[in-house]
């Protein structure tokens, strides 16, 4: 695979940081932030289409990640954020048309996925940090710029006889609300299914009171006290803030991309076949002690740094290396370090700096549960499968286990730490027809060889020496040459075992219609809605229910 085939104009490049920002800006006064779209329409991801009506595309949810990731690690004392848009008469249009009728499937496809994990990064900075985020909706608010107030926990909207919330994806473009809307309006604002039916069905969606009266937004104010009523709103949600956390840096991530792979300080990618690649996580090597004021550790703490590497190289296979189908998962390091920095986190879990760590893993490790690629744990010599970094032997489809000289450890970031988009860990995933075993698991403590793990279900299979090598060859070739689509269809299917949650929805109803949608003659044909978007002809459906 050479870099140059891989650099299709759809790459995407997702390291930026405030003072490179072009679509968004951030200002802080005390324990409130203001989060402002203002979207530069001549800067978008490639050239085709300009970002008018402040409507967004991959650049500007990179930003968007950024800026809430930033706001929970360097500004912790920020208790509500305001997002609002710096557009007089608009919030936001939502996705660019434009820009999905003229992208790839795979890539529509990523963008959905990528902006589902951005808006639920929102919501999970509110329940598990503390910052609440309130949209100030001061213009019109249609398709995905409603969906991204809709992860807000509150949503207001200007009075001014034109400013309407719509979701118009059936009507305007055959597809659907695929961030997150149709769910988080019958799930989360618990907008009754009827009315949920002719809000998403009617083009141009509801003014003032009409959409207060049917919980689409929790209030309305007249343009002449809209700044000053949000304004005392996110003051009394902010209550006071948290003025004594002082929040850390984080310096930019560097990964070296060449023809070979993807090549961090901790963790590196090699394309190791035909449509194959193998991720190795090096684990920590010495470990510093907790200071008294643990964000003294900074961005460098492995338990930090290395996360936020494999974020990076998870997002880069997913959208610039779309042919690669297998991903082998391997450690190196020394399994009691890892141990004992698991303890160390747990130790001092309730400590801001750590929970953000904490809850930073979590979502990396979500990420890569939603992975559209096969993964294949290799839990041979030197590895180093313990704790947090066993997790990912059981967010992987299947795990092989070398028979002689090879452990793992379970620690107690496997016990429900690092929740899955299911709510359980995967360890009750994993046993979710027998909980007693997930128990038993969680419980066992210090090292376990492979007869062990086998025991306890925690592998897959093992292989001796003699036969790994032609064992694991033959099983990465077969796996390497069935159907993307129906291993994709298959994956997304069988990793969630257990109770719905809307997260679930989302990612495993949601995106699997939109995903169909998407590749569909009534949106995408010739004659399709998405295609003929702002053009004087009408779409031609296919008027066949299947």
């Amino acid at each position: 695979m050479s870099e140059n085939s891989a650099r299709s104009p759809e790459w995407v490049t997702f390291q930026t940081n405030p003072s490179q920002y072009r679509h968004i800006s951030v200002t802080y006064d005390g324990a409130v932030a203001t989060l402002t779209l203002k979207v530069d329409e001549h800067n978008g991801h490639r050239k085709g289409y300009e970002l008018k009506l402040n409507s967004y595309d991959i650049t500007v949810d990179v930003e968007l990640a950024d800026a809430i990731q930033r706001m929970r690690f360097e500004h912790p004392e920020v208790t509500c954020v305001i997002v609002t848009s710096g557009l007089e008469g608009i919030f936001s249009s939502g996705a660019n048309i434009f820009m999905l009728g003229t992208s790839s499937h795979g890539f529509k496809v990523n963008f959905c996925k990528y902006t589902n994990e951005t808006r639920l990064y929102i919501e999970d900075a509110h329940e598990n940090s503390g910052q609440t985020y309130i949209a100030a909706l001061n213009g019109i608010t249609s398709g995905g710029g409603y969906e991204l107030p809709l992860a807000c926990e509150e949503i207001y909207l200007i009075d001014d006889r034109t400013s309407a919330v719509s979701l118009p994806e059936i009507p305007f473009l055959g597809v659907l609300p695929g961030t997150g809307g149709l769910t988080r309006m019958v799930d989360k604002r618990n907008v009754r299914r009827d009315r949920a039916d002719i809000f998403v069905t009617l083009a141009e969606g509801f003014k003032g009171k009409r959409a207060a009266d049917w919980n689409i937004v929790d209030g309305v104010f007249k343009r002449s006290k809209f700044d000053d009523a949000i304004q005392a709103r996110a003051k009394e949600v902010a209550n006071g803030g948290r003025p004594d956390r002082k929040g850390i840096s984080l310096s930019p991530i560097h990964l070296d991309i060449d023809a070979k792979g993807i090549h961090g300080q901790y963790v590196d990618v090699q394309f190791t076949g035909e449509r194959v690649a193998t991720l190795t996580i090096t684990g920590p090597e010495n470990l510093p002690e907790i200071p008294a004021n643990p964000a003294d550790l900074g961005c460098d703490w492995w338990a930090l740094h290395m996360w936020r590497e494999l974020d990076e190289a998870l997002l880069n296979l997913r959208f610039n290396y779309r042919e690669i189908g297998l991903l082998l998962l391997r450690t190196q390091g020394d399994i009691d370090t890892v141990l004992k920095l698991d303890e160390q986190i747990m130790a001092h879990k309730d400590d801001w700096f750590v929970n953000e760590v904490i809850h930073h893993q979590k979502r990396v490790l979500k990420r890569l549960d939603l992975m559209s690629k096969s993964l294949f744990a290799l839990l041979d010599e030197g590895s180093c499968f313990a704790g947090s970094l066993f997790e990912l032997t059981i967010s992987a489809d299947r795990s092989y286990m070398l028979e002689e000289d090879v452990e793992i450890a379970i620690s107690p970031m496997n016990g429900g730490v690092l929740l899955m988009a299911n709510g359980l860990s995967r360890l009750q995933t994993r046993f979710v027809m027998e909980p007693a075993l997930a128990d038993v698991a969680a419980a066992s403590r210090g090292h376990l060889d492979s007869s062990e793990a086998d025991d306890l279900g925690l592998v897959t299979m093992i292989y001796d020496d003699i036969d790994w090598d032609d064992e694991i060859r033959m099983i990465v070739e077969e796996r390497s040459n069935y159907s993307p689509d129906a291993l994709t269809a298959m994956e997304a299917s069988i990793r969630f075992a257990g109770p719905e949650t809307m997260e679930t929805k989302i990612f495993g109803r949601l995106s699997a219609w939109q995903n169909w949608c998407f590749q569909r003659p009534n949106a995408v044909g010739k004659e399709g809605a998405l295609k003929l978007y702002g053009q004087p002809q009408n779409a031609v459906f296919s008027w066949e229910r299947t």
